[in-house]
């Protein structure tokens, strides 16, 4: 009897933490395919008489919404590419290597990632400028790679810890330099710990108001999604329905990606502790 106790206890501890975490995407769809005037009524309507399927086909024709999810795309994956390069091997490097200054490095890199992304955005507006990158897709890129390059590189750092030694010895006794052995052995069983680190970074970059929309706010055809829906806002008027469902469009992908990365994902948070 106490065990189905617990259990039961268990079940719906589980079935209320995923009720608190999935009402706001639930509340989000309602709002988007509900009647303006359903907006404001109270007590709340949690669904629509008349659902407003079209405002989605509205929104895809009357905004170029496919432009706005192709630039964060772009943005999120070369951000996320150009930082798991870097990340890679200064993890690595941090995991491997004993060097003079290897702590202050790390103590470095963790206080970089500890700083907040609008500290940043001044002194990287006024480089930019220089080398004539604002209203460019590169200078999001890049801005994101500040950002994410400090959290990866901590995160890898880590993974990296786990992985035995013994491996690289192995592989270089075989014949393989140090860089072959990273290639050829320990990215390959690292590829839990990357694609969870890639998605992390991933959704870092997507996620991203602030220097989208310091970078590249007279550069129309380079905005991103983010930064296209604040201008629906309308100076009187506001159709929070189009609004949520312009959101609906930006949370998709994330919530795609999430469903088929996340047995990596999972594989990378709880590898530390298998081995």
């Amino acid at each position: 009897m106490k065990l189905w106790s617990s259990r039961i206890a268990l079940y719906l501890g589980v079935a209320a933490t995923c009720a608190v975490l999935l009402f706001p995407i639930y509340w989000l769809f309602v709002t988007a395919i509900s009647p303006p005037a359903d907006l404001r009524s109270l007590p709340p309507r949690f669904w629509p008489d008349v659902p407003q399927w079209q405002v989605f086909s509205r929104i895809a024709e009357e905004r170029p919404m496919l432009l706005w999810l192709t630039n964060s795309t772009l943005a999120a994956l070369g951000s996320v590419a150009l930082s798991m390069t870097v990340s890679v091997f200064a993890g690595y490097a941090l995991s491997r290597f004993r060097v003079r200054g290897g702590q202050s490095l790390g103590l470095f890199i963790l206080t970089a990632k500890m700083l907040p992304a609008t500290l940043l955005v001044i002194p990287l507006f006024g480089i930019f400028r220089s080398v004539g990158l604002i209203g460019s897709l590169w200078s999001v890129v890049l801005a994101h790679a500040t950002l994410i390059v400090p959290f990866t590189t901590w995160m890898l750092k880590g993974y990296f810890d786990t992985i035995p030694r013994e491996l690289e010895q192995a592989a270089m006794v075989d014949g393989c330099s140090p860089l072959g052995a990273l290639f050829r052995v320990i990215l390959p069983v690292a590829t839990p710990g990357l694609a969870a680190t890639a998605l992390y970074g991933f959704v870092l970059s997507w996620s991203d108001y602030a220097y989208a929309r310091t970078f590249l706010t007279n550069a129309q055809q380079s905005w991103t999604a983010n930064l296209g829906i604040t201008t629906m806002k309308g100076e009187y008027v506001t159709d929070w329905n189009e609004i949520s469902a312009a959101a609906v469009f930006v949370a998709l992908p994330i919530l795609v990606i999430y469903l088929f990365l996340e047995r990596y994902l999972v594989g990378g948070l709880t590898a530390g502790a298998e081995k």
